[in-house]
């Protein structure tokens, strides 16, 4: 019995200092999710990473390029509209030769005598003239494209680009969104190494704890080695915790688009009072994000892109009219009889009108084949309005799942806490051996990293549902 007492008072000797020194560190190691990732004023919140990621991405680039070259067919839509005007100049050197004779003209030299005694034969011939000049402008006035084809095709140009334009938005928004969740999944990787080196600190306190017992003989020396394994694996952890931040900012600096040397932190806290509530029906969200996604509008504008060329290639079995003009200016001028070696200025007009049969089955097969291809989008269009319902009821219940499980998390945390508080002084008393502790130790830990997780994963949600009904559209501009 004395022996017992000797060995109880050497334990609260040996585990005073220590004690007091473990709790100081608690206090600021061991603190509630609140306070694990604290906001830094100077720091950058999501928002900010959402319009960075977007304003960089080199996929947005892309579509922004396929959105200029859309607009490049508007203006040579533009252009088709207004008279065709072509001019030409031409020079052309003949060969030689000799004009054929055609016979002799009698020429009378004054007053005419009988008998022509004063006439004078001289041959007659035309004019070789070797040097041929020609400039020549040509005016073509499509009458009948004017009402069958080009402002079908120009506003097919039109509705072409509109669907390039919401298709550099819903990249944008894409990019914004995943830069956001990249920017979470950093935080998360901070929260894990906060974690990790808290499980150290619980296991090297255990482990000191242990020696201290085992130096009064309340513990052998197969507890200490357990003690030392725990470390060693909370080690591990802790490498792996700093590990997967590292890869996490390295997603982060590239979604950002910044070189390693750049400053990365967050204004954001993990607390609930930054959480945006989420109000509405499901049905009403559906309805919502099926109005408002990019990628609905783009589908819609394509459609009609392809409906306006199918009305174009149908118009091509009709007979086609045109007025043209030409305006010639050439030496020598052909309708001057006979040639002579001078510049000399003629104009036409006139009206043409084409048609062939063999046209018509090829218009209508050809407008019949873009129907099909906007039917087609159509039909892509309500399976994408499905899928659409399906993501934004998935991100709903992501948001009302994590939302509740921020307040278990949080009981779970301070039940956790509560029982390796207990454990411990229970440990160092005597009263129950290591592996009891070791169990309450990894609830905790367990559940340092369900609430860390929830409060991530509540973010995370908002984001893909805030995605899902396209209220990012905010973050984005869309080219003019």
């Amino acid at each position: 019995m004395r022996k017992v007492a000797v060995s109880i008072v050497g334990a609260a000797l040996l585990f005073a200092p220590r004690a007091a020194f473990a709790q100081e560190k608690q206090d600021d190691l061991q603190s509630d999710a609140d306070t694990i990732l604290k906001g830094d004023p100077s720091g950058f919140s999501s928002d900010y990473v959402g319009r960075r990621a977007a304003e960089t991405s080199y996929q947005v680039q892309g579509y922004v390029q396929a959105y200029r070259g859309a607009s490049a067919l508007v203006d040579q839509a533009v252009a088709q509209l207004v008279p065709r005007l072509q001019t030409s100049f031409s020079y052309e050197r003949l060969s030689p030769l000799t004009a054929p004779s055609l016979g002799n003209l009698v020429i009378a030299q004054g007053d005419v005598q009988p008998g022509c005694a004063n006439c004078q034969s001289v041959p007659f011939s035309f004019p070789v003239i070797l040097d041929n000049w020609n400039w020549t402008s040509t005016l073509t006035v499509p009458i009948s494209d004017y009402f069958l084809r080009l402002n079908h095709n120009y506003t097919a140009a039109t509705k072409a680009r509109e669907a390039a334009r919401y298709d550099v938005g819903a990249s944008e928004t894409k990019s914004a969104a995943d830069g956001k969740i990249a920017f979470y999944n950093w935080l998360r990787g901070k929260g894990l190494v906060v974690i990790a080196q808290l499980a150290l600190d619980d296991q090297k306190t255990h482990l000191t704890d242990t020696k201290n017992l085992a130096t009064v003989g309340n513990a052998t020396q197969v507890d200490v080695l357990r003690g030392e394994t725990a470390v060693a694996a909370a080690e591990l952890s802790v490498v792996q915790a700093n590990n997967a931040l590292a890869l996490a900012e390295k997603q982060l600096r590239i979604a950002l688009h910044v070189d390693d040397s750049a400053r990365l932190a967050s204004s954001e806290p993990l607390d609930t009072t930054s959480l945006q509530p989420v109000t509405g029906t499901l049905a009403a969200m559906i309805s919502e994000a099926q109005s408002q996604r990019y990628e609905v509008r783009s589908i819609d504008a394509n459609a009609e892109s392809l409906r306006q060329q199918a009305k174009v290639q149908r118009n091509f079995a009709y007979p086609n009219l045109g007025a043209f003009g030409d305006v010639v200016v050439a030496n020598p001028n052909q309708r001057i009889f006979p040639l002579s070696q001078t510049w000399f200025p003629t104009w036409d007009v006139g009206a043409r009108i084409s048609w062939s049969p063999n046209d018509v089955a090829t218009a209508m097969t050809q407008g019949a084949n873009l129907e099909s291809r906007a039917a087609d989008l159509e039909a892509q269009k309500q399976v994408f309005r499905e899928g659409i319902a399906l993501e934004v009821t998935q991100a709903y219940q992501s948001v009302l799942e994590t939302d509740f499980s921020l307040t278990s998390t949080a009981k779970q945390l301070a039940s956790a806490r509560e029982a390796v508080r207990v454990a411990r002084e229970l440990f160092r008393a005597g009263r129950v051996n290591s592996t009891t502790l070791t169990d309450a130790e990894t609830d905790l830990t367990r559940a340092r990293l369900q609430l860390l997780n929830a409060r991530i994963d509540a973010r995370t949600a908002r984001v893909r549902l805030e995605h899902a009904l396209g209220r990012d559209n905010r973050l984005v501009k869309l080219p003019l």
